[in-house]
């Protein structure tokens, strides 16, 4: 089972990109041998209240077994209360929010609130450290990224609340683990996406050196190409169980009650080391 925890569809407004649709989603999806797709609502990061994407979002999913939502959640507008309770009545894996991209404090009270409530109705809070490559950038795109400290800080805010970071690379993830208490970081998850895996040693260092238990599958696509994350893993030598964790059985622990299957004890996915 491979999970993709990190997906978009919709049009990106900075640039034309293949693969947007479902159906484009779909494709990407058995040429890399994915199972299911974690989605969000990509145009809605950059709407004034990227709530109003999600009841597309639900739609859509809906219509296809693959796909899982990832509402999208502003809590600086009215009304965002009901988008946690939308989620979790919806069986939604995740929610997200990307204050950078809203133009929120990232510690900011409104974020320290989302984070509350998300901790109380046990629904994991998804967050983008970046989009693209600042390269990359078009002009008009000038969201700051987050800063490690802002994760750091959220995670301790409430001691219920389950983090979801994706497009960290190896120095913001050591930065927020090692800056962090053993409890506060059994409960962030890191995406694969934006780690750098062979030649480069960046993924295997941080799973020896974090733990497997800390890491799920994640591609970013299709603003990344979902086979980088696919050929990080096989570039690797892990064991059977190791590549599994990482790949979807990580994310019963994150998912919790909001899992689809049985549930495991937080921290019981397998080390590196073991293998």
């Amino acid at each position: 089972m491979r999970i993709d925890v990190n997906s978009f569809v919709g049009a990106y407004p900075f640039r034309k990109l293949p693969g947007t649709s479902p159906d484009g989603l779909l494709r990407s999806m058995d040429r890399v041998g994915i199972d299911q797709a974690w989605v969000a609502h990509l145009p809605s990061v950059f709407w004034r209240d990227p709530a109003d994407g999600n009841a597309w979002l639900y739609e859509t999913a809906g219509q296809q077994a693959r796909f899982r939502p990832v509402p999208a959640v502003h809590p600086g507008l009215a009304g965002w209360e009901q988008t946690i309770a939308g989620a979790s009545s919806a069986q939604a894996p995740a929610v997200r929010c990307d204050p950078m991209y809203y133009g929120l404090d990232p510690v900011g009270s409104e974020m320290r609130a989302l984070v509350k409530v998300c901790g109380k109705e046990q629904v994991p809070l998804m967050l983008a450290v970046r989009l693209e490559d600042a390269r990359q950038r078009h002009p008009n795109d000038r969201a700051g990224e987050l800063p490690p400290w802002a994760v750091r800080t959220l995670v301790r805010s409430d001691s219920r609340v389950r983090l979801l970071v994706t497009h960290a690379d190896r120095p913001f993830i050591e930065e927020v683990h090692f800056g962090s208490t053993p409890e506060e970081s059994a409960r962030i998850w890191w995406d694969i996406s934006w780690i750098w895996g062979p030649p480069e040693d960046h993924l295997e260092t941080l799973l020896g050196t974090i733990g497997v238990e800390r890491f799920v599958f994640g591609t970013g696509q299709p603003l990344r190409l979902p086979e980088t994350s696919a050929a990080k893993l096989d570039l690797l030598d892990l064991s059977k169980q190791q590549r599994a964790a990482i790949e979807s059985e990580n994310l019963k622990n994150v998912t919790l009650s909001t899992a689809k299957g049985p549930k495991t004890r937080p921290g019981s996915a397998p080390s590196l080391r073991s293998g």
